[in-house]
């Protein structure tokens, strides 16, 4: 069989790595592979002829562990440019051997093709060409793809460990200069274990999570404990679009959580950038069509983001400030990571309908030291993602639900999930910074407002049909919900409640609904939600228990919207504050009605709890005894 053109052309260009990298001169700029993908072998080679280079350029995405020419004994002959600051790059960053440049990766392909930024050499890894004479980019597609169509010297490592990925991953071996062919594993990249602590982010993330929502799920501890809790919570047919994903994701598709047959773009595919794992991840997904490989001018444009509905965006942050702004690319002037793709997919799933952009850190730093959520970004800290830009935050104190809400409303959801030791400092920040009330009480509660053992949901028959309500602990960013609740009653189920004809709600009144130390009282609310993405709450009843220690019984209350009575939402949370009262061993609960309230009086009857009823001459009050 005569050869073909490719291949005689292919002949010509095979050079080992030495000669490779001998054509490379002083002054260029040389940009590298991404990530587990980067060219390892060209990498050492371009060290070990450190002696022939000067003031040479070497520009990236993201680079793995040995990075020779990040030495600073090389800082005559290599300088780095990086656009995302990993581990093995911090130290010359923040010494002033290296720079970084702090762009959204969307807008990094175009910088290239444009020059902008222009490349003298692209050092890249394929796999070894097909009968046509293509070989794939792989596992590393990113900005590789824009670098090796721009630069104007193309030297490519051909390794056979290199997996052939479907999409837009496949150069023209004809377009490359230099071809060195070079067997080795591929870089391989484990996450960090995931922590307790981590565990409940995941579960937090997992639980915004609705069936046919297309994810970004990323690489590390994190997005492994949101795989490990979406196989537990049932959910079906999720999509996935990112920049990047790793061994987390094979379990979902593997147990048929993760399906793509919902999704708007690229239906049954799985759309990504660039993947980092192991050699089980590297094999899966070699020739698979589930998976296409675009570029991140594709993968991380907004607009291609939004166009999948229920689009849930997962980011990280170093501290978010108490107006909602993110800090996640420095610690102070320090640069720590970069901007990556943040900005494009919250962006993107502010777009989608039904999306959802979520913000994730754990609420210390410094082995519980400092506090990550703070009055304001420390100095020099940049802003990535802007106070507007952010649906929720997440630490593994519960999630602050942001888009649309006031400062003060911000503040209080921020201050909910912050850690329980810097609570009420940064309370007083925000009273001094005229964010809140200057009186606002302090918080009382020295653990969670969203612990999942009180929370449940329940469906009720309504004349318009049924209706979904959830029952869960009252927390501070309750204010304005509570105070609808009040307007919404009618005067006589005021009357019942306060005990006086109220016109309106004074504040402190207010505050004493949320001002509950959950140690010994508890109050829970019901809650419907309504809205396109489903996440407007509104409160519709809200009932609470407080413990008299020397006793050990406890005064209960209710109150119910006047169309939602009589449905058995009462009943209903009346029980759930007893099941917890009986956990706790409280022995019994006491109510205390107004001789007129006749409704309450008829329903503590139908309880079948009352051990016992008396007739307080005194007080003008019936008290009941109800057993748990």
């Amino acid at each position: 069989m005569s050869e073909t053109d490719w291949t005689k052309k292919y002949k010509t260009k095979v050079v080992n790595a030495s000669q490779a990298i001998k054509k490379i001169k002083r002054g260029a700029r040389i940009f590298l592979g991404t990530g587990c993908g980067v060219p390892y072998h060209l990498v050492q080679e371009l060290a070990k002829h450190a002696g022939q280079m000067a003031d040479n350029e070497i520009v990236h995405l993201l680079t793995l562990g040995d990075t020779p020419s990040a030495d600073s004994k090389f800082q005559n002959q290599f300088r780095h440019n990086t656009f995302f600051v990993s581990s093995n790059i911090r130290d010359a960053v923040s010494e002033g051997r290296a720079d970084y440049t702090p762009m959204m990766l969307s807008e990094i392909p175009d910088l290239f093709r444009q020059k902008r930024m222009p490349l003298d050499v692209a050092m890249i890894q394929i796999s070894p060409p097909d009968r046509n004479g293509y070989g794939s980019l792989g596992i590393s597609v990113d900005i590789t793809k824009s670098a090796a169509e721009s630069a104007d010297i193309v030297i490519a490592q051909v390794n056979e460990k290199m997996p052939i990925t479907h999409g837009d991953s496949f150069v023209d071996v004809r377009e490359i200069d230099y071809l060195v062919p070079y067997n080795e594993p591929l870089r391989e990249f484990q996450a960090a274990e995931v922590t307790d602590t981590i565990d409940k982010i995941g579960r937090y993330v997992a639980r915004l999570v609705e069936n046919e929502s297309t994810l970004e799920l990323g690489i590390g501890a994190l997005p492994q404990s949101v795989c490990n809790n979406l196989l537990e919570t049932g959910v079906k047919d999720l999509g996935i679009h990112t920049e990047m994903f790793s061994d987390s994701l094979i379990p979902l598709i593997e147990r048929g959580v993760v399906t793509n047959k919902k999704k708007n773009l690229h239906r049954g595919k799985v759309i990504a950038s660039f993947a980092m794992g192991s050699e089980k991840l590297y094999d899966y997904i070699n020739d698979n069509p589930m998976f296409q490989f675009h570029d991140t001018a594709y993968v991380n444009d907004p607009y291609v983001i939004g166009q999948n509905d229920k689009m849930i965006a997962i980011n990280s942050a170093l501290e978010v400030d108490l107006t909602g702004q993110v800090c996640a690319d420095s610690i102070g002037p320090s640069f720590y990571s970069g901007i990556g793709g943040q900005v494009d997919f919250i962006r993107g799933a502010k777009r989608s309908r039904g999306g959802k952009a979520i913000i994730c850190m754990l609420s210390t730093a410094m082995e519980g030291t400092v506090s990550r959520i703070v009055p304001r970004l420390s100095e020099g800290a940049g802003v990535v993602t802007t106070r507007g830009d952010v649906d929720v935050v997440i630490t593994e104190f519960g999630l602050a639900t942001l888009h649309g809400k006031t400062i003060r409303e911000r503040v209080l959801s921020l201050i909910a999930i912050a850690h329980p030791d810097f609570r009420n400092d940064l309370l007083e920040a925000a009273k001094k910074m005229q964010y809140v009330f200057e009186d606002q009480v302090p918080f009382l509660v020295k653990g969670t407002y969203f612990a999942s053992e009180y929370e449940t949901q329940e469906t009720f028959k309504t004349p318009e049909g049924k209706i979904e309500v959830q029952f869960r602990l009252i927390r501070p960013d309750d204010t304005d919900r509570i105070k609808e609740l009040f307007y919404d009653l009618s005067e006589e189920s005021i009357y019942f409640r306060f005990l006086t004809p109220l016109k309106s709600l004074r504040r402190q009144t207010l505050q004493d609904f949320y001002n509950v130390d959950q140690a010994i009282d508890i109050s829970v609310v019901a809650v419907v939600k309504s809205g396109e993405d489903g996440e407007t709450e509104k409160i519709i009843g809200a009932g609470r228990y407080v413990l008299n220690r020397s006793t050990n019984e406890a005064e209960f209350a209710l109150l119910v919207q006047d169309e939602y009575q009589g449905r058995g939402i009462g009943t209903f949370l009346l029980n759930h504050l007893m099941k917890i009262a009986k956990s706790k061993g409280v022995d019994a609960f006491i109510a205390y009605v107004h001789p007129q309230n006749q409704p309450m009086i008829r329903f503590i009857h139908k309880t079948g709890k009352v051990v016992e009823s008396k007739l307080s001459i005194k007080d003008e009050e019936y008290i009941f005894r109800l057993k748990l």
